[in-house]
């Protein structure tokens, strides 16, 4: 109808109200809705990898006070991409496995650039929050979140999670149609 918004053929309407962004991430970068087994896995996965390399945290210190949120993210993923470089092949695999650990630590790197530049305190990133949303809340409120506000994320960040064909998606088209590498 040219009204609606699918994710690798999924109702986003279903996937908010139904599904974890854990699930709608792993749909996104493996083609599929995951298992129940695969999901644990994943989830695992994603708690694993939440951890910023002392290099990165250093360089976020140095970030200014007034950077946009969306700058951090940036500079984040252009540093994690010369600490950590992809293949000159640019394995399928090896493009996974950077979009699980970006997923993972994105929300870390933006809440320990934001806890340092505004009361220059170091936070641990580490949690142990199920999913990515709750972890986020942890961190930037500094106690575990309440399952409303987690659920809140959860459906907020499943729909922002993949938009068609808009300029983010051309973009990125373009990008990966050049060969360039992941973090691109």
């Amino acid at each position: 109808t040219g009204n609606d918004l699918h994710y690798r053929g999924y109702d986003i309407l279903e996937l908010a109200d139904q599904a974890s962004f854990e699930e709608v991430a792993y749909l996104l970068i493996y083609g599929s809705l995951p298992t129940k087994a695969q999901l644990a896995t994943y989830q695992t996965l994603l708690l694993s990898q939440r951890g910023l390399p002392i290099a990165v945290q250093k360089v976020l210190r140095q970030l200014p006070t007034t950077t946009h949120a969306m700058d951090v993210l940036r500079s984040y993923v252009s540093l994690f991409g010369s600490v950590l470089p992809e293949k000159e092949s640019h394995p399928l695999a090896g493009g996974r496995d950077i979009a699980n650990r970006l997923l993972a630590s994105m929300p870390s790197a933006l809440l320990y650039w934001h806890h340092f530049s505004q009361n220059g305190k170091e936070i641990a990133v580490a949690t142990d929050d199920d999913t990515l949303g709750g972890q986020f809340l942890h961190l930037l409120h500094g106690s575990r979140p309440s399952a409303s506000w987690v659920r809140a994320m959860q459906v907020s960040l499943n729909l922002y999670a993949e938009h068609e064909f808009n300029a983010s998606t051309f973009t990125a088209r373009v990008i990966a149609g050049t060969g360039s590498d992941m973090y691109s």
